[in-house]
């Protein structure tokens, strides 16, 4: 009898997932289904080429692949609802299709700006390919951009916005830039690049309201400030999308909530991507979600070889990274419970910081230069986190001793 494995969410990870089932050797039925037209594609080019000169999609594969490889690569249609005990899922078209195991790669959304209306012309976000072909339309020189929120997103946009010849405002509620996960002396030096720029930033200020008028945005601060934009682009973080496995009764937690292995409270359904949250063994099973572009990609995999029977536990080190400008910041490991940071300069105004806990453990290294100048470093501190090592601190400070030496002893 034919197996069937159905997979709902078709980016990144849905994508690796399906292809990685046919590369171990599964002959069963695959099916794919998206909610975009478009098939799957790359998202770190949204906030970046993509307004720039890559006016299509990257795809993650062409078309004939697909039929190559025996998927059924369905576009343009919504999952309604999972029938657990009949094993289907309910296409919104009104297709049922029957599963013997279930994949969920439903990603997140963008979390919209309280009170802004649904459709609304001059408030966007910025999640899709259709999101940044609107964005790219309104990008010429001289328009006045507000970002709300100094993270990644935001970061990156107001970068490509500069570079388009755009007056740039970034406002963000904390204190300072990348709070979330970045340190302090890093975010400062991306702060100081895109004041360089010529970006506005302003940090420590909420936002009382925002009113769009027929040719602006006029954004309230809480200050008294006014900011007055022709586009607004809100980047204020990620909802995982649960409501599917919500409806089918799945545990959630922070996402759907998966074991080691991305299986969900359903032996049959498996989670992986920006939607779910897995217990991470390097940092003593610490629930996490991540929602990043190598996670995304390695989960589809992890998840792939799980359903086929493996019990294979996601082994990998959560890495981040951003290019803004000619800079690109680099974060392997999460860095919460690090009470000592070293710092090694590389030259160039290029670092990294590495973050140990109290009895010596590297726990994190984040690191900024330009174009690839921490790369090899940031990837052979990854290493040393997946080996739990603890390294010397004075060593790990000296650009003269060779991370590779360390990760040898």
């Amino acid at each position: 009898m034919t197996e069937h494995i159905v997979i709902v969410g078709a980016g990144l990870c849905g994508a690796r997932a399906a292809f990685a089932l046919r590369g171990l050797g599964f002959a069963g039925s695959v099916t794919l289904v998206g909610e975009e037209l478009l098939p799957p594609y790359e998202r770190p080019p949204l906030s970046k080429q993509t307004l720039i000169d890559e006016p299509e999609p990257r795809v993650i594969a062409a078309g004939d692949d697909y039929r190559s490889a025996g998927i059924r690569l369905v576009t343009g249609e919504r999952v309604d609802k999972i029938d657990r005990a009949g094993s289907r899922v309910l296409l919104s078209g009104g297709e049922q299709l029957a599963y013997d195991r279930l994949l969920l790669a439903t990603g997140a959304r963008p979390r919209p700006f309280p009170g802004v209306a649904e459709g609304s012309e001059r408030i966007l976000t910025l999640r899709s390919h259709a999101d940044a072909a609107t964005i790219r339309s309104r990008l010429v020189s001289g328009v006045r951009l507000a970002v709300i929120g100094g993270g990644f997103i935001g970061l990156e946009l107001a970068a490509t916005a500069r570079r388009l010849g755009a007056e740039v405002t970034v406002i963000e509620g904390q204190p300072r830039l990348l709070s979330r996960g970045v340190p302090a002396e890093i975010a400062d030096v991306v702060a100081l690049r895109h004041k360089a720029e010529g970006v506005k930033v302003l940090c420590g200020t909420a936002i009382a309201s925002l009113a769009e008028e027929p040719d602006e945005v006029s954004v309230q601060l809480a200050d008294g400030r006014i900011v007055r934009a022709d586009l607004v682009v809100a980047g204020i973080g990620a909802i995982p999308n649960t409501a599917l496995a919500e409806q089918a009764g799945l545990a959630i937690e922070n996402g759907i909530a998966v074991d080691a292995r991305l299986e969900t409270s359903d032996p049959k359904i498996f989670a992986a991507g920006d939607c779910c949250s897995f217990p991470l063994a390097l940092y003593g099973d610490r629930r996490v979600r991540l929602e990043s572009w190598r996670n995304a990609q390695d989960q589809g995999h992890l998840a792939a070889a799980n359903m086929l029977g493996d019990s294979v536990e996601n082994p990998g080190v959560p890495w981040f990274w951003s290019d803004q400008y000619d800079l690109t910041l680099q974060i392997a490991g999460l860095a919460e419970g690090a009470s000592t940071t070293v710092r090694r300069d590389l030259g160039e105004e290029a670092f990294i910081l590495f973050h140990l806990d109290p009895e010596g453990r590297l726990l994190a290294a984040s690191g900024i230069g330009r174009g690839n100048a921490v790369a090899r470093d940031i990837r052979l501190a990854e290493m040393l986190i997946a080996a739990r090592a603890c390294p010397d601190p004075a060593s790990l400070a000296s650009a003269d001793t060779k991370l590779k030496k360390l990760l040898a002893a």
